[in-house]
């Protein structure tokens, strides 16, 4: 049976990377019928940070990452956390000790490395051999003085205990590999396949950093993304569909993936990108399902209740969930009004038009249709000396506080007629 495993540090949030390693992970496991594993790789006790371990939980359930096995559902290969296996690295590495293949040294238990002869191993990114000079590499450190594993040692250890059949990792971890090749020989036992991602890099083609719009996958929820569409962005970050296609759900790509289709070039994090898809995925929703969505994530916003006849003014406007409020903030509570606004408009007299433009909605019938409305404000345009742009943004900033805002008059509806009023009129008063 196939087995995979993320093996993150709760050293912080979890890096958007993090996220994108676990979708290949599950992915192949899910391709496989296999089985995909949690195990959390705390042995840096001194960047270790408690509050992490249920944020990599959290992100893995968001994304609708579910492992099979792991340190809060069990399974039968735990514990799952490396700090609650300490026994089993001590009793492998004295077996190592006891073969004359480790030696002791300041305080530490190194491994021996053997300088004759190469390393050799088959990656499934690229379907190529790779192959290292087994006398460039040192002995090193597979356990310290405080007992604790590094991580050569106890990521082999778990690997072949938790019968992980392929390690899905970064291509960071290439250089690492010969040593632990070194240490499945020196037990005897059958190494794992190994597929090395390329690297992320951001818009300067550098290592991906929070510089480069990266984020913990965390604050992608919070500013408004979709799982789908963070999903589908991770899966173009060194993948490509068969087809070419861009937009499309993680169980086409489970029907689709193969590890020849993955890139060995350094996969290119671009936020534009992931904004783009997350409209497009926005658009893609029914009314209904935006409005359960928008109303999940203004779970403390007090006019979530009342967002549902604005939702269709707003779907082809957004990118993301989070542009909603800043967009619609003024039909559920009074505007702040800035001058620099209405100086933008580049009218000489505002108070005068905004009280022409008071008059002629006290005076149109009730209730307000659309055609009356823009006839009216036309020819009021014409009559003041006005384009017909500048006074629909002139009535637009004196409902709102803003510019830019969804479709004039249906806004106007949503506000309601006497709203609309007392704001025109109280705007006059405040100039």
């Amino acid at each position: 049976m196939v087995r995979v495993r993320i093996a993150p540090s709760p050293t912080g949030s979890p890096h958007i990377g993090t996220a994108w390693q676990a979708l290949f992970d599950f992915v192949f496991a899910k391709k496989n019928n296999g089985k995909f594993i949690l195990r959390l790789e705390d042995t840096d006790r001194e960047r270790y940070v408690p509050e992490s371990v249920e944020q990599i939980y959290e992100t893995l359930r968001w994304l609708g990452l579910e492992y099979n096995e792991g340190p809060d559902v069990g399974g039968e290969f735990g514990p799952y956390i490396q700090s609650e296996r300490l026994d089993i690295y001590k009793k492998h590495a004295n077996d190592l000790l006891e073969k004359g293949l480790a030696y002791k040294d300041e305080g530490a238990l190194r491994f021996k490395i053997e300088k004759a002869g190469q390393t050799t191993w088959h990656d499934l990114v690229g379907d190529k051999d790779i192959t290292f000079e087994n006398q460039t590499q040192e002995d090193f450190i597979i356990l310290k003085s405080d007992g604790y594993p590094t991580y050569n040692f106890a990521n082999v250890v778990d690997d072949y205990l938790m019968r992980i059949t392929h390690v899905i990792r970064g291509n960071e971890f290439i250089s690492s590999t010969p040593k632990h090749l070194m240490i499945y020989q020196a037990f005897g036992w059958t190494p794992p396949q190994f597929a090395h991602l390329p690297v992320l890099v951001g818009s300067d083609r550098s290592k991906l950093s929070k510089r480069h719009g990266a984020k913990s996958a965390l604050e992608f929820r919070s500013e408004g993304f979709l799982k789908e569409s963070v999903l589908n962005f991770l899966s173009l970050l060194g993948w490509s569909h068969p087809e070419g296609k861009e937009v499309f759900s993680i169980e086409e790509m489970i029907k689709l993936f193969d590890f020849k289709d993955v890139n060995i070039a350094s996969a290119y994090f671009d936020i534009t990108k992931l904004e783009w898809l997350n409209g497009e995925y926005i658009r893609k929703m029914t009314n209904e399902d935006l409005t359960k969505r928008l109303q999940e994530f203004l779970a403390s916003h007090p006019a979530k209740e009342k967002i549902a006849p604005v939702v269709p003014l707003v779907k082809e406007r957004i990118k993301k969930l989070s542009d909603f409020v800043p967009l619609t903030d003024f039909l559920f509570e009074k505007p702040e009004y800035d001058k620099a606004q209405f100086e933008k408009l580049n009218i000489k007299n505002v108070k005068e038009s905004l009280e022409k433009i008071l008059e002629k909605l006290e005076a149109m019938e009730r209730p307000w249709k659309t055609e009356v409305f823009e006839k009216t404000f036309r020819e009021l345009a014409e009559e003041l000396g006005l384009s017909a742009s500048q006074m629909f943004q002139l009535i637009r900033v004196a409902v709102s506080g803003q510019t830019v805002t969804p479709p004039l008059f249906e806004s106007i509806e949503i506000l309601g007629e006497e709203e609309t009023l007392k704001r025109v009129a109280y705007l006059i008063a405040l100039w």
